[in-house]
């Protein structure tokens, strides 16, 4: 009552009235606001080391002290998408070495504004021997078809596989060479094999 009677007498707005409401809070009730806040915590459009202090700041504003590897799931569930794809498959020590491989993925991001497309999507690349990329959109797609399709070498694929109308194996009933006649007489049913 007292803090609405507060907003009527200096006219604050709607939109005000809550940061200025929790600015009253005091004990467990802005324990549990912090908390809320370190909860809800995002990267969004802060950088890895500005999410990172952020965090700590609520940390240590709550008092929260906590396994690391609690903390590394906290900052990890917080980095933008694309950080964390690129960050999950590396391997890290402890949360500083993590920290580090997301500044690089962020820096390799700003760098190469390709790999900001959607993770998702994938770019066809032919390497040479030397490690440099030789894709060219102008390179016609007949090139790429002109590499004779190679079989594989052994039988083993062809012999495990069997044909459902002679129950012979290394083909499928559409090329069975065994030729089957049916002929349905009432309730006769005829075949023969040629």
């Amino acid at each position: 009552m007292k803090v609405e009677q507060l907003f009527t007498c200096h006219n604050v707005s709607e939109e005000k009235r809550v940061p200025m409401a929790t600015l009253s809070f005091q004990g467990s009730a802005m324990h549990w606001e912090l908390m809320d806040k370190l909860q809800r915590l995002q990267q969004r459009n802060l950088s890895v080391e500005e999410y990172r202090q952020q965090m700590e700041l609520l940390m240590l504003r709550a008092g929260i002290r906590e396994e690391e590897r609690t903390t590394i799931a906290r900052f990890q569930s917080g980095l933008n998408l694309k950080i964390r794809d690129k960050v999950e498959l590396l391997p890290y020590r402890d949360l500083n070495e993590l920290v580090q491989l997301c500044v690089r993925v962020e820096q390799q991001l700003r760098r190469n504004p390709s790999l900001r497309k959607e993770s998702t999507s994938y770019h066809r690349k032919d390497f040479k021997k030397e490690g440099h990329s030789s894709y060219s959109k102008d390179r016609p797609l007949e090139k790429l078809k002109e590499k004779p399709k190679e079989k594989p070498s052994n039988d083993t694929r062809t012999s495990s596989i069997k044909c459902f109308k002679c129950l012979g194996r290394g083909h499928i009933a559409s090329q069975c060479p065994t030729k089957k006649t049916m002929i349905i007489r009432g309730n006769e049913i005829l075949s023969s094999s040629i």
